[in-house]
């Protein structure tokens, strides 16, 4: 990871980590398959480890006592992942391979709207000193109050 991913990193939510770590499984994968490619066993092994160093570090963070079901499924989503990745590996299989990254693309896309919906939630629970709530834009940026009309310059 470079510094700016470092950086960025510093102070995200835990839903951000946890984008951040799927982003890094996938990216390991397409190295895994780069490997394959190049007939590269030492550069495919060791691209896979890293892939199921992320997903044993997924599983063990779960806190199934408190994420109840979806925690449960996430267990065997990682449980299924980690299975596909050696399958990939014993097989220099390029198709498994594309396997675990559109299944991991399909997971993380559905973090990536939690955490969308998480942004939006805080947005409209937040007011302005004023009392007025935030003013978003129809991207979902917050529009700071000097930039949006306020409700009392508004005429009819």
């Amino acid at each position: 990871m470079d510094t700016y991913s470092a950086h960025a990193l510093v102070g995200a939510s835990g839903v951000e980590l946890t984008i951040a770590l799927y982003d890094g499984i996938i990216r390991f994968m397409h190295n895994a398959i780069e490997a394959v490619e190049r007939k590269d066993v030492e550069g495919r092994r060791a691209a896979v480890k890293r892939a199921m160093d992320i997903v044993v570090h997924l599983q063990a963070t779960l806190k199934k006592d408190v994420g109840g079901k979806p925690a449960e499924s996430l267990s065997d989503f990682y449980v299924a992942i980690f299975a596909l990745m050696l399958q990939g590996s014993q097989a220099s299989s390029r198709k498994k391979f594309e396997q675990v990254i559109a299944n991991v693309r399909d997971v993380r896309d559905s973090w990536k709207q939690v955490a969308a919906d998480t942004r939006a939630s805080q947005l409209t629970a937040e007011r302005h000193e004023d009392g007025r709530r935030p003013s978003v834009a129809s991207d979902g940026a917050w529009i700071p109050p000097s930039e949006s009309r306020s409700a009392s310059s508004w005429t009819a």
